[in-house]
């Protein structure tokens, strides 16, 4: 599978007409999987074009689970952001309690 030609799967049109997925376009989906997947980039080692292949399907799955499971444009926004921001909070957790702490400071 190309992963490079992904288009994100059309959502059932639902019987309402003003559904906001029909006025959202595509391209700002392909544009939240690509900075879901930078995050992720940022935080988890990958090692060659199969490592890569592997965060870009963790980046669809989660934006299509997000995207179906959305009430609104915004709610799916709020929940995109609260995830990465999630992710982001968690790792300077980490890097923070993994420094050296200052031996001078502690005497």
């Amino acid at each position: 599978m190309d992963t490079n030609n992904w288009r994100p799967g059309q959502a059932e049109p639902a019987m309402d007409t003003a559904d906001w997925r029909t006025q959202w376009p595509l391209d700002y989906r392909l544009r939240i999987v690509n900075k879901i997947l930078d995050t992720l980039m940022r935080h988890l080692p990958v090692s060659g074009q199969e490592g890569w292949n592997e965060l870009r399907k963790i980046a669809v799955r989660f934006e299509e689970k997000i995207y179906t499971g959305a009430t609104s444009q915004s709610d799916y926004l709020r929940k995109i952001s609260l995830k990465m921001l999630t992710m982001e909070t968690k790792a300077q957790t980490a890097m923070a309690n993994n420094l050296p702490s200052n031996s001078a400071a502690n005497l």
